[in-house]
């Protein structure tokens, strides 16, 4: 059965750092694209970053690029997004996703396009 379960998500101070994971069973996570989104409360879906299936290609919402890194370990199955810098507006609840009909070699998928979730990890900044 495919499961993606995320953590590492925590409460920091502006301008922090976290790590946070996404933990795959069911399926090798390496032959898929994953990505992350996010959601505040009371406001819409957003995509963070992806990394594609087998070479790994990345990609970045310009709200995250140069301050956010996301890579694959293989071996453990893990997706992680490390995060610096860390503003007030990143507050949301993460998600890690992933498709059975989409990659992202180009691009970021839409929050929409996913088929799969976890159940999110809790990522608030504030000082």
């Amino acid at each position: 059965q495919v499961q993606l379960v995320e953590s590492g998500g925590g409460l920091v101070q502006p301008g922090g750092s976290l790590r946070l994971s996404c933990d795959a069973s069911g399926f090798t996570l390496e032959y898929y694209a994953i990505g992350w989104f996010r959601q505040a409360p009371g406001k819409e879906r957003e995509s963070v970053s992806c990394i594609s299936s087998r070479i790994g290609s990345t990609h970045y919402a310009d709200s995250v690029k140069g301050r956010t890194t996301i890579f694959r370990d293989s071996a453990k199955n893990t997706v992680y997004l490390q995060m610096h810098s860390l503003k007030p507006e990143d507050t949301a609840v993460y998600y890690c996703g992933t498709s059975q009909g989409f990659d992202c070699t180009v691009m970021i998928p839409r929050p929409d396009m996913y088929d799969y979730w976890g159940q999110g990890t809790q990522v608030t900044v504030s000082s």
